[in-house]
């Protein structure tokens, strides 16, 4: 039995999915052949991903191979409460609706786990931590799962350091389908989609300080440095602080760019990014933004402590009014900014990533595999990259066998 906001805008959402599915021409022709196959004939495949229409597509897609599908957002604001009415119109059992109380999240991650999946997919890792430390009765009939986001995975990496970890989990993240595309052209196009839905800001002439310099970091600065902005990378790690150099950007410390940012993009994946001692030196009208999968980069109640008062202003801006009379602009409650404010990523490269998914079930489905993490086999990833080729009509050259067997050997030199 499905909870969604409104069961009166299934149509609404129908026509969302059919848009969707028009531009995710693999994951179509994955269905047709899991349509024929059957590959995850009575299986139950549990979800905590947003709710949007790309994800519509890849659930469809599920549904045609055979698989029952039970599906709860994985963050309170990314819901479309549109495209979670159509998928339950459709049969999907669905427990999602655009905000949610943290109370409700996890109610319904539990009533997608009162279905009894065996395959998860997960984006974030709520999912397979709520199995392992509240419904550990489940981990008997769990075949294994998937994990969609860099935090995601590095949760499940930690879990299986800590031996914790008791299915196995495939990270299609770190697919080169996926995290090159996803998280680099897609998290830029989106995150400055929201910002700009929100704000309607020019980023021209602005300083854009981007925190974290992974492939979601690249992406934003890249865009945001495309848009006219001058970008500022905040890193810790070395060698990403060096090729943000090189690739041309400035690169110093959060509490030396806090005083010279006005656009603040959060993209790291760890807590405590920008806080009280980084407000304090903001300039007024300063923009606050978050791309990392949840709400801790940005320390809102730092934000709260140092605020006389707030005011929303536009659908998902908050504006603090400091008490020395400085305004901070906050931007979709410090959440996801491209999903709570915008859309998420264009369907166009949701399609290589949820083929990795889709590809990944029927994997796990076929497969015995032992607890741990799990690379997408490389035959899928490949596969993926050539159907996404073939879809935009793109050639590229093939290996001689003189030259396979040339890169095969170790005799001929010079």
């Amino acid at each position: 039995m499905s909870k969604v906001k409104d069961i009166r805008l299934a149509a609404q959402g129908a026509l969302k999915v059919d848009w969707a599915e028009s531009h995710m021409p693999v994951l179509m022709e994955i269905r047709k052949q899991f349509t024929a196959k059957k590959p995850l004939r009575g299986v139950t495949v549990g979800f905590a991903l947003h709710v949007t229409k790309e994800t519509a597509v890849l659930v469809r897609t599920l549904v045609a191979g055979g698989a029952r599908v039970a599906i709860a957002g994985c963050n309170p604001l990314s819901t479309q409460d549109d495209v979670a009415a159509a998928l339950a119109k459709e049969g999907v059992d669905v427990y999602a609706w655009r905000g949610q109380s943290a109370k409700e999240y996890y109610e319904n991650l539990n009533k997608v786990l009162d279905h009894k999946p065996q395959i998860t997919i997960d984006d974030g890792g709520d999912l397979v931590f709520t199995i392992h430390k509240h419904r550990r009765e489940l981990l008997s009939v769990v075949k294994g799962g998937c994990e969609e986001t860099t935090t995601g995975v590095i949760r499940l990496r930690a879990m299986e350091k800590d031996n914790a970890l008791e299915y196995a989990v495939i990270a299609t993240n770190d697919a080169d389908t996926k995290h090159m595309f996803d998280n680099h052209y897609g998290t830029g196009q989106s995150t400055l989609d929201g910002i700009l839905r929100s704000t309607n800001i020019l980023f021209s002439g602005k300083t854009v300080v981007v925190a974290g310099y992974g492939w979601c970091g690249k992406g934003i600065a890249m865009r945001s440095q495309g848009m006219g902005a001058n970008v500022i990378v905040c890193e810790v790690d070395p060698v990403k602080a060096l090729q943000a150099a090189m690739d041309g950007y400035r690169v110093m410390p959060m509490d030396s760019a806090s005083s010279i940012g006005d656009i603040f993009i959060t993209a790291t994946g760890d807590i405590d990014i920008i806080c009280e001692r980084h407000i304090r030196k903001m300039k007024d009208g300063a923009v606050l933004a978050n791309s990392g999968h949840f709400n801790v980069e940005i320390v809102v109640p730092d934000l709260e402590k140092l605020s006389a008062g707030k005011k929303v202003m536009r659908d998902n801006v908050v504006m603090y009014t400091l008490k020395g009379g400085k305004r901070i602009y906050l931007l979709a409650e410090g959440r996801l900014v491209n999903l709570a404010a915008a859309e998420g990523h264009p369907s166009e490269v949701m399609d290589m990533s949820f083929a990795d998914q889709a590809l990944s079930c029927a994997y796990i489905n076929k497969n015995k595999l032992a607890p741990g993490v799990y690379p997408v086999p490389v035959e899928i990833d490949s596969l993926v990259a050539k159907m996404k080729l073939a879809t935009m009509g793109i050639r590229i050259d093939s290996l001689t066998a003189r030259q396979k067997e040339y890169l095969s050997g170790w005799e001929e030199g010079t």
